[in-house]
């Protein structure tokens, strides 16, 4: 038998398979020891890709904004944001020029105690921070494809603007990273509806980023207002850093993306019966919302028919209310794939991705979400993986063969061309 840990919330679930069931176990590749954080980035910082060091491009007196993430991203702010003042510290900028703003999207406003956690306390009271506001935005102009560009006011009204992120696969903007920080992480709802929309087409596809219209859209909005320098970086699920780029928003980006695809794309030889997934725990499986990403990726490894046991904890539900009400309201799958194509809203989308996957493969759900709510989804609740693996082996029989996922949103299962 082997036996493995899937991350769930901020604990992992353990299960265990007969070898000879299991096709392959898909994890990031990693180098075999730990990676050194602080060498890592200040090789980033002090070597950055298509830009001068930061220290360099600032000047004293600027009003400097930082973007970074909210809660429902891994990446490290409270160990970035350090060494990026010490940075513009060293350009001779005040604290008193400086705000973090967290990128929030179209998500819920995160705490005050939810900010001073992710930025670090030190930071928290050194400089000012506050929530994205969807509502207060300059209008910049019209892409090429039509997504008007309204983005924060302090954003788009600072001298100078960094980003930071975390880099890992996105579902239909190719990865994350770069200037999905300011679009869609600081834009209006109208802005990020409009870019959204575009995920309906085949080239908006996960680990894409050439021909992609939803990231070639936001960097053309992004472009109108400008980014003097990101610093992005991948984390494992211990939430350890793995990589570090820094420099110019597009660049810099693609080093990135180029680095994590060395990672992150498994060839399996076949399609499995089930794939038994983890999003990655927390903040990945936080609500249903976002741990969905993992069963983007599962979906490409199973066989149609076949079963996805995903372990996503979603202690905080669908978090979505737009998303919950069209599960809701739903009377069947083919009703909400039908509806999205008649009217593209944010949320709405979600409900429809799922509705999509479940025509290819059953899906069992263990979490801590009402069933009620969970059969809604059209998924099949259960307390406990290895009583999702028993109903598996039911249904797939003695025979299944299965694939492994830990890390579900950090894996991009690929079949071999034979």
């Amino acid at each position: 038998m082997l036996t493995f840990a899937l991350p769930y919330g901020h604990r992992q679930l353990e299960a265990a398979l007969p070898e000879a069931d299991i096709i392959d176990v898909l994890k990031p590749r990693r180098d075999g020891f730990p990676r050194d954080e602080a060498r890592l980035l200040h090789a980033a910082l002090d070597n950055p890709i298509g830009t001068p060091r930061l220290r360099d491009l600032v000047r004293p007196g600027q009003r400097v904004v930082i973007v970074t993430s909210d809660l429902t991203r891994p990446c490290p702010s409270a160990r970035l944001l350090p060494l990026l003042l010490d940075e513009l510290q060293a350009a001779g900028l005040r604290d008193a020029d400086l705000s973090v703003v967290m990128a929030l999207g179209l998500h819920r406003p995160m705490t005050a105690a939810e900010m001073e956690a992710a930025v670090g306390s030190e930071v928290y009271r050194r400089v000012r921070v506050l929530n994205h506001d969807q509502s207060d935005v300059v209008r910049l102009g019209v892409t090429s494809r039509g997504t008007p560009v309204e983005i924060y006011r302090l954003v788009a009204e600072a001298d100078a603007r960094i980003c930071l992120g975390n880099l890992e696969l996105h579902y239909f903007a190719g990865f994350s990273g770069g200037a999905k920080a300011i679009l869609p992480g600081c834009a209006s709802r109208a802005t990020v509806t409009a870019n959204h929309a575009m995920m309906v087409r085949p080239e908006a596809a996960n680990g894409r980023l050439e021909g992609n219209p939803v990231r070639l859209d936001l960097e053309e909005g992004v472009a109108m207002l400008g980014v003097d320098f990101i610093l992005n970086v991948a984390v494992d699920s211990g939430h350890r850093i793995q990589e570090a780029v820094a420099g110019d928003v597009i660049a810099a980006h693609r080093e990135g993306s180029a680095r994590l695809v060395e990672r992150c794309m498994a060839p399996i030889p076949e399609p499995a019966d089930v794939v038994l997934v983890s999003a990655g725990g927390y903040p990945k499986d936080v609500n249903l919302y976002q741990a969905h990403k993992a069963l983007v990726n599962a979906a490409r490894a199973v066989k149609q028919g076949g079963v996805i046991i995903l372990a996503a904890e979603c202690i905080e539900g669908f978090g979505n209310t737009t998303f919950e009400t069209w599960v809701r309201e739903a009377v069947s799958i083919d009703e909400l794939v039908e509806r999205i194509q008649r009217e593209f809203v944010m949320g709405g989308h979600k409900a429809a991705a799922i509705a999509s996957l479940l025509k290819r493969a059953s899906v069992y759900l263990v979490s801590a979400m009402p069933d009620e709510a969970v059969i809604k989804c059209g998924l099949v609740p259960f307390g406990g993986v290895e009583a999702a693996m028993a109903a598996a082996r039911e249904q797939a029989g003695p025979a299944a063969r299965w694939l492994v996922m830990p890390e579900g949103v950090a894996m991009l299962p690929v079949l071999e061309e034979i």
